[in-house]
Order: structure tokens, then C-alpha cells, then sequence
């Protein structure tokens, strides 16, 4: 009789190997994103959303409340090298929550897809990003590397001999992803990590249950750091592109992660990007994305483009209102849904 452990092997694989299919047709269509109907897409969008009032920043760490919310930035980058960009593009947000997709790509590449799977799980919890009750309904197992749980947990297994080496490894490949240094936003990280008390005994429990081997106060902290680097728009879609185009960088051309990790990563991000509305916007747009609360979002359009949008005011939910409008918008338009193919 098969385990529940091969049953779960087999899912995943089928999800990969779904993925691939849809990473290959979108190829054969890639050709179809003119320069006129990109910037075309996006100056409607922009138009479209330039003036809207909805949401509010988050509030809960003291400094994203006084980031400025008129932010609107958009930048659209295609798997072979083309940048685009509207708005506000120079301004930097923390990256928040979008880290978590970077550095759990970097443990993929040190340690292989099934570390994550094994420790930490690849299913939607059910409950709210920092939930603590979802950490007890199961030993915290099955914490999906996209919430709190599971990306303290995902920091923590980066390998490494001390903070700083740990800490190097992290930014060095948001670098990469990135095609520029980045570096840390210092306000939102002293504010932040003077307010993580929450994440701090999420981290220690994820410990008590074996799921953290190193320091959980430490993992936390660097896991603070490296929500706090700073982003601008075009940054966040070089990183978004650099999935769409299969681990390489489209603009620098640097291979930065292995192709084979790309579609268990691409999975992850649909199935939870964008916290409790993470179903309600694969339903809409079909793209693998993640938000984080500094107001960015990211968008993958696999074998097409990498689209991110920054605009700081937030929904109910933690989603950048405007981000989630302009995105679905430029998609639709392009016709970046990876699920709304034509039949040959």
C-alpha cells in the first residue's frame, strides 16, 4: 500500500509537471507582447487607477504607516529583456512578505524542493499569515513556506555558520534576482523587529516542535531583515522575471537559481501569494503571485513576464488594493493567464 508521504510526492509532481506544460505554451506566445501593446496596457491601467482612494497603509508596524501612500509605481519586465515602467518607479518600499519567496528559493537550490516539503509543507493553512493556531493544529507541519510559520522556518534552514554568513547568502541572491545591490531599509527594520513579538513565539514554538534547528530568536531576526530590504517597482519585476523566465535573470542573463525548482516554486505562490485571498486571485487572474504588506506585489506570467506594481494602501486582507487592480488589468490585456490558452 502506498504512503501518504508518496501520495503527497505524486501531487506535487503532477502540479510541477502541469506547470512546465503551461511554461512551454506560454513560449510559443511570448512573441505576441509588442512594446505598443505593452506600454498601451499600462497607461490604461495607470489611467484607470491613478486617482483610487481605497485601502489603508498597514499600521501594525509603526513605520509602514508613515510610508507615503500617493507611491503608485508599475514596471513590466518580458523573459527576453525588456523593461517597461510607469509611475513612480524610484521610490523604495520594504519588501516584506515578497521575500519570502527569494529565500525560499535559495533553500531549494542548497538543499533540494523535498526540505521544504518535508519540514515545513506546501498546503494553504486555512488561517491568517501569523496565525499561531494553525502552528498548533498540527505540530507545525503543513505551514506553507509563505506564511509566517513557514518562513521563519524556511530562514532558518538556510545554510550557513553564524548570522552574518546566513545573512550575506540571503541578500546576495536578492541581488541576483534583483540584477542590483539592495540593500536594508533601517527604519522599517528597527521598527519592525522592536515589534515582532508575534513572530518571536511562532518561531519559538516552530522550534519546540523540531521544525527550527538553529536559534529561533536569531532566525526570526534575520527573517525581519529581510522583509525590510528595499525595493523599487522595476526591482520587484526583474525578480518576478526572472521566474517567469525559468530561474534566469532576463535582463543581467545570469542563471540565478535552477530551472528545475522554477514550477514547485510557481505552485507555492498560487497557492498561497496573497494571504486569505489567495484563491479569489489565482480565480481572477490565473498568475502566481505575492504580496507583502509594504504595498508591493509581484506577478509571474510564466514564459511571458514578470509584472510587480507598489502602491503602499492595503485591503482587509493585507493586499495592495491598487497593486491587485493594475495587475489584473495589464494580464488581462496582454493575455498573461497561463490557464487561458488556445487550443492547437
Amino acid at each position: 500500500m502506498l504512503t501518504s508521504n508518496v501520495f503527497k510526492t505524486a501531487a506535487i509532481q503532477t502540479v510541477a509537471v502541469y506547470i512546465l506544460s503551461l511554461l512551454s505554451i506560454a513560449n510559443v506566445s511570448a512573441a505576441d507582447l509588442t512594446k505598443g501593446n505593452i506600454e498601451k496596457a499600462m497607461s490604461e491601467a495607470y489611467a484607470k487607477y491613478k486617482d483610487l482612494q481605497e485601502g489603508a497603509n498597514a499600521d501594525y508596524i509603526p513605520a509602514l504607516a508613515k510610508v507615503n501612500p500617493g507611491i503608485y509605481g508599475i514596471a513590466v519586465v518580458t523573459t527576453d529583456g525588456q523593461v517597461y515602467s510607469l509611475g513612480d518607479i524610484k521610490s523604495e518600499v520594504s519588501i516584506q512578505s515578497i521575500s519570502k519567496v527569494f529565500t525560499l528559493a535559495l533553500v531549494m537550490e542548497e538543499s533540494g524542493a523535498d526540505a521544504i516539503y518535508n519540514n515545513i509543507g506546501v498546503d494553504a493553512t486555512g488561517q491568517v499569515f501569523n496565525s499561531i493556531v494553525a502552528v498548533e493544529q498540527n505540530r507545525g507541519a503543513e505551514m506553507n513556506p509563505l506564511v509566517n510559520a513557514g518562513a521563519i522556518t524556511t530562514t532558518s534552514m538556510v545554510q550557513g555558520t553564524n548570522y552574518k554568513q546566513v545573512w550575506d547568502k540571503i541578500i546576495a541572491r536578492y541581488d541576483q534576482f534583483a540584477g542590483r545591490k539592495l540593500s536594508v531599509l533601517d527604519d522599517i527594520y528597527k521598527s519592525e523587529a522592536a515589534t515582532n513579538q508575534r513572530n518571536r513565539a511562532i518561531a519559538s514554538l516552530m522550534s519546540a516542535y523540531g521544525h527550527i534547528k538553529s536559534d529561533p530568536l536569531e532566525a526570526t531576526d534575520i527573517y525581519t531583515k529581510q522583509c525590510a530590504v528595499g525595493v523599487n517597482a522595476k526591482d520587484l519585476a526583474t525578480m518576478a522575471a526572472t521566474l517567469a523566465n525559468m530561474g534566469k535573470n532576463p535582463v543581467s542573463g545570469k542563471q540565478v537559481i535552477k530551472a528545475d525548482n522554477v514550477p514547485e516554486i510557481l505552485a507555492i505562490m498560487a497557492t498561497a501569494g496573497l494571504y486569505d485571498d489567495s484563491g479569489k486571485w489565482l480565480y481572477k487572474t490565473g498568475l502566481p503571485a505575492k504580496s507583502g504588506v509594504g504595498g508591493g506585489i509581484i506577478a509571474v506570467s510564466p514564459g511571458k513576464f514578470g509584472i510587480a506594481v507598489i502602491s503602499p494602501p492595503l485591503d482587509k486582507a493585507g493586499n495592495s488594493v491598487r497593486a491587485q487592480k493594475t495587475i489584473e488589468y495589464i494580464s488581462n490585456a496582454l493575455g498573461g493567464n497561463p490557464y487561458n490558452v488556445t487550443s492547437r
